[in-house]
């Protein structure tokens, strides 16, 4: 019984050709899995062989049910952000020009306040 859902390429579609792309792709995770030491030395071979003398995809089920699950999902662009701003958990310093933006409006704000209760000093009394 496979562990990979009837969805998988490899079962829905075993009958179909595998292409260059998808060879290399099993290769390199292949390497990678026998590098991490998920695979071992006895298994490298055989599994690799399979890789280059299968036909259809379903031949190469025995070699991807073998392998890490692959991420089919790119990280979010947020995550992906190079590093032009702070460290994680750091403020970033305000620009000049919001300083002077931000004083503008506190002393504006000043002023209305001040202006409002000056016309209600002069209705109360």
């Amino acid at each position: 019984m496979s562990n990979l859902p009837i969805s998988s390429k490899y079962r829905s579609q075993a009958h179909l050709p595998v292409s260059d792309g998808e060879r290399e792709d099993l290769v390199r995770r292949l390497n990678e899995s026998y590098s991490a030491g998920d695979i071992d030395v006895d298994d490298y071979q055989p599994l690799l062989d399979r890789v280059f003398g299968a036909r259809t995809l379903g031949e190469l089920l025995p070699v991807v049910e073998r392998l890490p699950v692959k991420q089919t999902y790119n990280s979010p662009a947020i995550v992906a952000q190079g590093t032009s701003g702070p460290p994680p958990g750091e403020l970033t310093p305000t620009r000049p020009a919001l300083r002077a933006g931000m004083a503008v409006m506190i002393g504006g704000g000043i002023a209305a306040l001040a202006l409002v209760l000056a016309i209600l000093a002069v209705l109360i009394f």
